[in-house]
């Protein structure tokens, strides 16, 4: 068939497509050849290897997110000694809430507590002669509700005293109390002296929206004051979660860095962590607001558990302290000698035999043998501080006199110009864009290899590029992490904060991609960013 005129145009757009395509395949051809024998050179002399610490990566722990209190820690009740009102009194009793209405009970605060360290307790008056079905008395959600799995066994501890004889009624419950996962019946013998209550309760259903409540039908008055319900299969019997432990686990992580972070600052001193008030019997630990993070922790997960989770996980325990700074008032250094033995006792407590004066202490919490602290912390991000260096140097000679073998680490940053005091590490905290903590990567590139060693102890890219977790903040920190394994001869450690989240509390939320950042409420996921349900 011959070609018309209609027919040309289209044809010779066809056959310059044809060639043009043939030249492109010679082209991409050539550049796979080209690719192909392209050859890569890598230089393996030994003189230019830098050995990788078996340091380098650890994990930091911080009481932030509710990461600890509604996290890791396995307590199910919030706020269960109703301390977190502080001694005021009456004072707030929140998340606690009453079943009935006001007609037939009534509660209040007081300081009839057996405990002197944190005397308040909930004073409960029944005032119903024919109560409702079901009775009248109190619940507590616990942390955004409990997460109760059906056949597993609870512990329930409380403390309790009533002037008359009373029965209670104690259930796990739906939210709306129309479930009941699982209930008994204790009896409080008529005495003026409080009693402890042990009870376990063993779950017929999952709700992950549970809660606790305790009940009565009788008229008359009832005390209450820490009220605890733990889940009996908490790791190594040691009061942690098991399932977000293993989590840790599987990162092998080398160290473990605690318990913070702002939270051992504070913003104010008064509301710094003090390791004292979390060590010895937990119903006799006062708790204390945590200022920085907003919320109240009893401190069950305290100083001694902390020591316990890193001998758990096979990993260095770095206790990082308060130096007498905050972010609002400081110690002056002429004064700062109560605080230098404050911390010489706590490495004491972890490090002194059976016989010393806080070893015994220990020992007496059940762990007879030392905790194998090496490393300290003196401070966190206090380095601009007014008395920061002057403090510092008091507590870096007392530690150095006492403990020689103990690693001190230094919150100024010594990887562009050397410090002007001694130290055997450094702190550096970088959170920031992607594209700047991509930059980053050569930050050691120039260090000095003399001097202290650098401890990356919180890095993460945050803000905009973070959100729920991101490829580019991931790819970012990543880069970073190059760097520092690059510059490994002068970076001896590393860990990204924060570690654990939970869904309902994203006071800080980073990257949350290359680690394990645990969006903390139920039964976690093994994922790129692990999400659960509820507490």
């Amino acid at each position: 068939m011959g070609i018309t005129s209609n027919d040309a145009a289209p044809r010779a757009v066809l056959l310059r497509f044809l060639f043009l395509l043939c030249i492109g395949c010679k082209c991409l051809a050539s550049e796979v050849e080209a690719t192909q024998t392209a050859t890569l050179a890598v230089d393996a002399s030994p003189q230019l290897a830098r050995k990788i610490p078996d340091t380098l990566f650890g994990i930091f722990f911080e009481e932030i997110n509710h990461a600890g209190a509604g996290g890791i820690w396995a307590e199910l009740v919030s706020n269960r000694g109703f301390e977190a009102g502080g001694l005021h009194t009456p004072s707030n009793i929140d998340p606690w809430s009453i079943i009935g209405d006001d007609s037939s009970v009534f509660v209040e605060t007081d300081r009839t507590s057996c405990f002197s360290r944190n005397i308040v307790a909930l004073r409960m008056e029944v005032l119903c002669d024919n109560c409702p079905t079901g009775g009248v008395g109190v619940y507590n959600p616990g942390f955004w509700g409990m997460n109760i799995e059906e056949g597993k066994v609870y512990n329930l501890v409380m403390f309790v005293k009533s002037p008359e004889t009373t029965d209670l009624t104690v259930s796990l419950t739906s939210s709306n109390g129309l479930q009941n996962l699982a209930s008994a019946t204790v009896t409080v013998s008529g005495e003026s002296n409080w009693i402890k209550v042990e009870q376990k309760l063993v779950a017929k259903g999952t709700n992950r929206t549970s809660r606790l409540q305790i009940t009565t039908n009788k008229k008359g008055v009832v005390w209450f004051d820490q009220v605890s319900l733990m889940p009996e299969d908490t790791y190594k019997g040691h009061g942690f979660r098991t399932e977000l432990i293993s989590m840790i686990l599987d990162l092998k992580p080398r160290f473990l860095r605690f318990p913070g972070g702002c939270f051992v600052e504070g913003g104010w001193l008064r509301n710094a962590f003090r390791w004292r008030e979390s060590i010895g019997p937990w119903e006799e630990r006062p708790g204390h607001f945590g200022d920085v993070w907003h919320y109240w922790t009893d401190d069950g997960l305290g100083y001694y558990e902390f020591l316990q989770l890193a001998e758990d996980l096979g990993t260095e325990p770095i206790w990082v302290f308060n130096n007498g700074v905050s972010h609002n008032d400081e110690v002056d250094t002429v004064a700062i000698a109560p605080f230098v033995k404050d911390v010489l006792d706590s490495i004491e407590f972890a490090r002194g035999s059976a016989n010393s004066t806080w070893g015994s202490v220990r020992a007496a919490m059940g762990h007879p043998e030392p905790f194998p602290v090496k490393y300290v912390a003196i401070g966190n991000e206090d380095c601009g501080k007014k008395f920061y260096r002057g403090n510092y140097l008091k507590f870096y000679n007392a530690i150095r006199q006492a403990y020689p073998d103990i690693q001190m680490i230094s919150n100024c940053d010594g990887s562009s110009t050397p410090l002007d005091h001694p130290a055997d590490l450094y702190d550096f905290h970088v959170y920031n864009d992607s594209k700047t903590l991509f930059n980053m990567k050569s930050t050691f590139d120039r260090t000095s290899r003399s001097g202290p060693k650098a401890f990356v102890s919180e890095y993460a890219v945050w803000r905009g590029d973070a959100g729920r977790g991101s490829l580019l903040a991931s790819l970012a920190e990543a880069a970073f992490l190059t760097g520092l394994e690059k510059n490994s001869d002068i970076v001896s450690m590393a860990s990204y904060a924060p570690l654990f989240v939970n869904d309902n509390d994203q006071t800080l939320v980073h990257a949350a991609f290359h680690s394990l950042h645990c969006f903390l409420l139920c039964s976690c996921r093994p994922n790129i960013v692990v999400r659960g349900e509820a507490t």
